[in-house]
């Protein structure tokens, strides 16, 4: 009897593949959410010690120390491939922000390879465990830590991740961050959707790797499991060589493939190796035969240089008899060589030479030399100040010599910056003497650099006293012709005294300040955002309209000066002495205010919406419709202090000192009317839902203003 041929229908055919496609979405979802799990991990690991280590910076009670150097080099690491600018200078922070946000750049990496380590011997890592997914080779085993960083390293990460950045950095939106974050997931996700191969949509990573991502609740695929019986079975009936020949199967599927190909293919292996060693060789051949060349060319022109500024020495001697004329053109003649003997030479005639029309050719020939001869005229500078310093601050006929060969030298380096603005980068010009020193009798050189690109000059701790230096940039783009980004050329000024200097609208943003003394100087509407100032003087210093946003303040001395309408926003000025400043209209939203002394100060109408003042001293401040939305004011001072108009919702006042405080409006003073005071729509609303339980030395007076404008009070009925 012959039984029935059963045929299946399409329809069949098609249902039985439905439960099939089912499965292999519910795989790809789990596949997503393992991997996203495993990236909000590391992402998790770092991101809450960082923003512990945030919190902490901004208390007050806590002492301050340098930045970790590790810190500071792993910021600069990856500020240069994202185009981003690099911190420079003294960075303090709160000392356990030092050990948090080192712990931020640790945890993410262990976790990773903690990870990675798992995926190698077991096939799955934490959240895949959590979601039931295994990654397995071949044969149906644990891929190994090889090919585990193959499938991670490269496949995953590396590959998208250095597309995405080629595109985005040779593109028109780059420095834009938001782009390239786009372009990387987008990259991404393209390369974990999969590409067709021969046994299904597989990852980029994993074919790679010769991995298989699978569903850990079924059984291995009839695939793995074919090639796991021809594993097992090629060892023969002797046990002990089939477990050598397991062994040896193993290590090699754990191999990366690249290797395997090397092993299968030893004769191309050698051909590349000695193909490439030919290369090598070769290539040190001619580089060496340049080299060569360079260098007796070199030789040789140093040889000719070296005959002719002998010959021009000999005419500008005093007894070659050579007219005025000749010696001017032996002197022009002397620049052309640039050399450093011929600079040298220059650079002592010019204090030598008493010869007017010589002195003018000097001049000009050390100028033709340009920027490269500053190193030897800055020598004779600090060489010229220690002797007139020898010579006392008498007014005599030998101070007036020297004191006028110095002014010679100031001159020169003057005349040569102004030349070569723009082109000056790398020029030091550190502990020179350009400005005045204070002192009777002193030089009356003015250095004047006005609209200039001085961007790149080393000024540290060089004397730039009145100089004046109006519509001057200290700073630029850079190679890449973009601001903010990590080759913006910038100035050092640390250090340097600038007392009474005009830099009226000039460019100093980013610029490094620290300990500069810039005490009577006028910055009106200068960029100094994101500049660093720590410990610098600007005592009396006129900054109105001055953009200050993001810089750095700490412990800054400001007594006496004028930041009215100045933008402070986000600023730092932790333990800035703030005594008698005008600060009217002055935007310091954001700003880190902590322990710092305002007596005396006018701070009338100024932005103080979530600023942060703890512990910050305000006595005999005028605070008259002063916005203080939402401000941390934790134990600040305000004894004596005008609130008058002020606006206070939100803030935090709990330990703040209200002894004489005036917090009821009085009656508008007509000579004060250009004071923009803000619209609260009425004055009910300044004081409104703001807890006053915690303030201290209240007077019956100001409970009772408190408690009738809305405010909050254990005393008010």
């Amino acid at each position: 009897m012959t039984s029935p041929i059963v045929r299946r229908s399409s329809n069949q055919s098609g249902q039985s593949k439905e439960p099939e496609r089912a499965s292999s979405m519910l795989l790809a979802s789990r596949r997503f959410a393992a991997w996203a799990a495993e990236i909000t991990l590391v992402v998790a690991s770092g991101l809450i010690p960082f923003g512990i280590g945030v919190y902490a910076n901004s208390r007050s009670d806590l002492n301050r120390v340098p930045l970790n150097p590790v810190l500071v080099v792993t910021e600069r690491a990856i500020a240069r491939p994202l185009a981003l600018p690099v911190s420079y200078g003294i960075r303090n922070v709160a000392w356990p922000t030092n050990i948090l946000w080192t712990i931020a750049l640790l945890a993410p990496v262990t976790l990773s390879w903690w990870q990675l380590y798992l995926l190698a011997k077991t096939g799955r890592t934490i959240p895949k465990r959590w979601f039931k997914v295994r990654v397995v080779n071949e044969q149906g085993k644990p891929p190994g830590l090889g090919a585990v960083v193959i499938r991670e390293g490269v496949g995953r990460w590396t590959v998208p991740i250095s597309i995405a950045y080629l595109l985005w950095r040779y593109s028109f939106a780059f420095p834009n961050l938001g782009l390239f974050t786009f372009l990387s997931l987008l990259m991404i996700v393209g390369e974990g959707i999969g590409l067709p191969s021969r046994r299904g949509r597989r990852a980029l990573h994993d074919q790679l790797a010769g991995t298989y991502t699978i569903d850990a609740t079924r059984p291995l695929p009839s695939s793995l499991l074919a090639n796991n019986r021809q594993a097992q079975s090629a060892g023969g009936n002797n046990e002990a060589e089939g477990q050598e020949e397991e062994l040896t199967a193993a290590e090699t599927n754990h191999s990366p493939n690249l290797w395997r190909r090397i092993q299968q293919n030893p004769n191309l292996t050698l051909f590349g190796v000695g193909l490439t060693s030919m290369t090598a060789v070769l290539a040190t051949l001619i580089g060496t035969q340049v080299y060569i060349q360079i260098q007796q060319s070199q030789r040789a022109t140093k040889q000719i240089n070296s005959q002719q500024f002998l010959e021009l020495v000999k005419q500008l001697t005093p007894n070659s008899g050579a007219t005025n004329e000749q010696r001017q053109s032996a002197i022009l003649a002397m620049g052309g060589l640039n050399d450093p003997q011929s600079i040298k030479f220059l650079a002592d005639l010019l204090v030598s030479e008493t010869n007017p029309s010589l002195l003018d050719t000097i001049q000009q020939s050390l100028t033709t030399v340009g920027p490269q001869a500053i190193p030897e005229l800055k020598n004779k500078n600090q060489f010229l100040v220690s002797e007139l310093e020898s010579v006392g601050s008498a007014a005599t006929k030998e101070r007036e010599l020297r004191q006028g060969r110095l002014q010679r030298n100031q001159r020169t380096i003057n005349k040569i910056l102004s030349v070569y603005s723009g082109k000056m980068e790398g020029v030091d010009l550190s502990s020179t003497q350009l400005g005045q020193s204070g002192t009777p009798g002193s030089s009356f050189f003015n250095l004047v650099l006005d609209n200039l690109d001085l961007s790149g000059v080393k000024f540290k701790s060089a004397n730039l006293n009145q100089a004046s230096f109006k519509g001057s940039r200290f700073r630029g783009a850079g190679e890449d012709g973009r601001w903010d980004t990590y080759d913006d050329v910038i100035a050092d000024l640390s250090q340097a005294q600038l007392q009474q200097a005009n830099l009226t609208d000039a460019n100093l943003s980013r610029v490094l300040m620290n300990r500069i003394d810039l005490s009577r100087a006028t910055l009106n509407r200068a960029n100094l955002s994101n500049a660093r100032l720590y410990d610098a003087k600007l005592n009396s210093t006129q900054l109105v309209g001055a953009d200050l946003r993001n810089a750095v303040l700490e412990r800054a001395s400001l007594t006496g000066a004028d930041l009215g309408d100045a933008k402070l926003n986000e600023a730092n000025l932790y333990a800035a002495r703030l005594g008698r400043v005008t600060a009217i209209g002055t935007q310091l939203s954001f700003a880190n205010l902590t322990n710092t002394d305002w007596q005396g100060a006018d701070l009338s109408g100024a932005y103080l919406d979530r600023a942060n003042l703890s512990n910050a001293n305000l006595s005999a401040t005028r605070l008259a419709g002063a916005v203080l939305r939402s401000a941390q004011m934790e134990n600040v001072n305000l004894q004596n202090a005008d609130l008058s108009l002020a606006d206070l919702r939100g803030a935090n006042v709990a330990g703040v000192d209200f002894k004489g405080a005036i917090l009821a409006p009085s009656k508008e003073d007509p000579a004060d009317q250009f004071v923009k005071t803000p619209d609260l729509g009425s004055v009910s609303a300044v004081v409104q839902g703001v807890d006053f339980s915690k303030a201290k030395n209240l007077d019956s007076k100001q409970l009772a203003y408190i408690c009738t404008q809305g405010g909050i009070h254990p005393r008010c009925p």
